[in-house]
């Protein structure tokens, strides 16, 4: 396994494998996985996302890991960070905190596990001076994700690489510093 693991009580947040590509497919041709998003993905538009987060790990040692369910070794999503597009205007030596998971595994907490720990992981491991995560605004369950890690949201935005009448274009940055 190449690059960081972190273990959680009930999570791996591991590199990712092949294997994991099909799940993840599934989850993101679910509209309901992706209703604060500009629509699904194809099966090929999923396996690219996948190989570019497989390549930030190789790039960087960390990445949106492959969430995988301790007790059952289900590939559940994923949850970790990355160095933000400057685009988007997090600050300097930002880290973004991302979580995605599939809706059977929603409402148990483990998007809040995971944050947690990669946050942890961010500030202790990275030296991270800031963490940062968007969402659109009407993403009440992630902002409470987002709340529950001690963020505060600090700004309103509209997301450059979403059609501007788009609903899903109207974004909030949540940042937490050291």
């Amino acid at each position: 396994m190449f690059g960081t693991m972190i273990t959680t009580a009930r999570l791996f947040l591991r590199a990712w494998r092949e294997e994991d590509l099909p799940p993840f497919a599934r989850m993101n041709a679910d509209a309901e996985v992706r209703r604060y998003f500009p629509g699904t993905q194809t099966t090929a538009e999923s396996n690219a996302s996948a190989r570019r987060i497989m390549g930030y790990q190789e790039d960087y040692g960390h990445t949106y890991f492959a969430a995988e369910l301790r007790a059952t070794a289900a590939f559940i999503g994923f949850v970790g960070m990355i160095r933000p597009d400057a685009s988007i205007g997090f600050p300097e030596h930002c880290l973004e905190l991302g979580w995605r998971l599939d809706k059977a595994y929603w409402g148990k907490g483990l998007a809040t596990e995971g944050a947690r720990a990669c946050m942890d992981y961010s500030f202790t491991h990275l030296d991270a001076p800031v963490v940062g995560a968007i969402t659109t605004v009407s993403n009440a369950p992630s902002r409470r994700v987002m709340e529950k890690l001690g963020m505060r949201c600090t700004r309103e935005f509209l997301h450059p690489d979403i059609a501007r009448n788009s609903p899903v274009a109207p974004h909030v940055m949540y940042l937490r510093y050291r």
